[in-house]
């Protein structure tokens, strides 16, 4: 009896969200938060990285709402949807940690011959970028090194233009977190 218990609070969530309550969803999310960031967790996500592959795993379940047929367990669909987004979000890390090698191959070989003290400046610009995430460094080297516009980035990153835009200015202020007295040298 139990077990039809828990399956009618199951069907009883999914024709809650179904028929547009606006507090099912938020239900919805209490209820599977905890083990949709686990199943990030457990595919090697940070905790901010899970945060947002969960972000984008309840969006995805709210929106496909209506192709979940109830053959399997309400958890294990999303499950499966978290997995996948998890793994899509890994497989677009590694493409922009690709791409942000080859930029930052590339520009080493365009820097020309410098001076001590330009030289020094660089290195540690450089040095400063290297430590922010992967996200912020590649806007950042494709932007002010590459001289791309924000739509070209975006493209590039597989990413909307406001969130190239968050990228760079989170990136921004990270380097001036990590220069700080640095910074007025450089300048």
């Amino acid at each position: 009896m139990t077990v039809k218990t828990g399956q009618n609070k199951h069907l009883g969530l999914i024709h809650r969200l179904r028929s547009g309550d606006r507090n099912a969803f938020g239900d919805f999310v209490k209820k599977y938060q905890n083990q949709v960031f686990l199943c990030c967790r457990l595919q090697g996500l940070s905790p901010h990285e899970a945060e947002d592959v969960a972000s984008e795993t309840f969006l995805a379940a709210y929106q496909g709402l209506d192709r979940y047929s109830g053959r399997a367990k309400l958890s294990t669909w999303l499950w499966r949807i978290t997995y996948n987004k998890a793994i899509s979000y890994i497989r677009q890390q590694s493409k922009q940690q690709k791409i942000y090698k080859k930029l930052q191959n590339e520009y080493n070989e365009e820097q020309p011959a410098q001076e001590p003290e330009s030289q020094d400046n660089a290195e540690i610009l450089w040095s400063a970028v290297q430590k922010l995430p992967a996200e912020q460094a590649t806007a950042i080297v494709l932007y002010y090194r590459q001289e791309k516009s924000i739509k070209s980035i975006a493209d590039i990153m597989n990413k909307r233009q406001n969130t190239v835009k968050v990228y760079l200015f989170r990136g921004r202020q990270k380097l001036k977190e990590l220069l700080g007295e640095k910074m007025e040298r450089l300048c």
